[in-house]
């Protein structure tokens, strides 16, 4: 996980406000297109209004449409990018890799199961049990549940095998995902349409409503890990090393394995399983301004932000008027990412 970086440490409070600004861009953009485009004079305008309480909007229909509809939406897609590069940072440290990510530990597959059983359940006698625990209570404890199975069978001799652990991943993963199969197959045709293009990832439909715990848990979780950002830089250095300078190394990596686990249930639950976000900006973020974590988290962050809005973007328009899944385009992204990322371990491993 060490190596060269782009970006000096001096540099990094341009790069943070490089991203800030791309994402305030972003946001607007995002905002505007649509199937009707909107001018982006009008849509700083509406928002305006409503930021500043100054004003009402002069078309209640562009108000509507702008306010209502497209800002909220926008605002998820940004915090679930956040979320999911926030989680994939916590998931890489906790196992000092950097092909770990919620999707490919199978975390993200665990949520999905059990953010889908909330509904599969209304009409049976764990009804009761389900409502109590909610989405995301529900998604949180199938997430940790498949974290935890995951790096208990990834070890050997009290030792995490870089090795077991993707492979281990990939098959809980596909495990969760045929339990989810399966309880889609309870469901009615009506909910069954909704809930597989769900399940692809989508933040259409996104409210007020929906931002405010989300909000909440990435702000809590981003500050706990800035927290702990040296003993994180520590446990790069491998745990007898984190040990011997005063690390607690059992209770950082549970905190790890709670924060990635809750970040991506949260996520999940909101807007539907969207795979290898946590593991494609992480890594770039990790490959322009090296790997210490005081950087990498803030980077990772805005970085998350950013592409998850462009990546919405890009799914609202590729098939207008039709809108495809997010978690198509993350997934085409993805997927070639991961496999450059291990021929590019391996060879690295083939040189030494």
């Amino acid at each position: 996980m060490k190596g060269p970086h782009l970006i000096s440490g001096p540099a990094t409070g341009l790069l943070l406000a490089g991203l800030a600004a791309a994402l305030a861009a972003a946001m607007v953009l995002g905002i505007s297109v649509g199937s009707v485009n909107l001018p982006p004079g009008k849509v700083w305008g509406v928002v305006w209004a409503h930021l500043s309480g100054h004003g009402a909007d002069a078309d209640p229909l562009l108000g509507q449409v702008v306010w209502e509809i497209r800002t909220p939406r926008v605002l998820l897609a940004a915090l679930a990018g956040a979320g999911l590069s926030v989680a994939g940072v916590a998931l890489q440290a906790l196992v000092r890799n950097p092909l770990a990510d919620p999707y490919v530990l199978g975390v993200s597959s665990g949520a999905s199961l059990g953010a889908v059983l909330v509904p599969a359940l209304g009409g049976t006698a764990l009804a009761g049990a389900a409502g109590a625990l909610g989405v995301t209570g529900a998604a949180f404890t199938a997430a940790l549940l498949s974290a935890l199975l995951v790096y208990a069978l990834a070890q050997r001799a009290g030792r995490l095998l870089d090795s077991r652990l993707v492979l281990t991943g990939v098959a809980v993963g596909y495990l969760c995902t045929a339990a989810t199969t399966f309880v889609q197959l309870q469901l009615n045709p009506a909910e069954l349409q909704g809930m597989m293009f769900w399940l692809m990832g989508s933040v259409a439909g996104a409210t007020w409503g929906d931002l405010g715990l989300p909000a909440l848990l990435v702000a809590a979780c981003l500050a706990a890990l800035l927290t702990q950002a040296r003993a994180l830089n520590a446990l790069l250095a491998g745990q007898d090393a984190a040990t011997g300078i005063g690390v607690p190394v059992a209770a950082l990596r549970l905190g790890l394995l709670v924060t990635g686990s809750l970040l991506t249930a949260t996520i999940v639950a909101v807007v539907g399983g969207i795979g290898f976000v946590g593991l494609m900006v992480p890594h770039t973020a990790r490959f322009a301004v090296g790997a210490d974590h005081r950087r990498v988290l803030p980077v990772a962050l805005l970085g998350g932000a950013v592409f998850m809005v462009l990546v919405d973007l890009a799914a609202r328009v590729a098939d207008r008027p039709n809108e495809l899944p997010v978690g198509i385009f993350t997934t085409g992204l993805g997927v070639p990412f991961f496999l450059w990322l291990l021929r590019r371990r391996a060879g690295g491993s083939d040189a030494s």
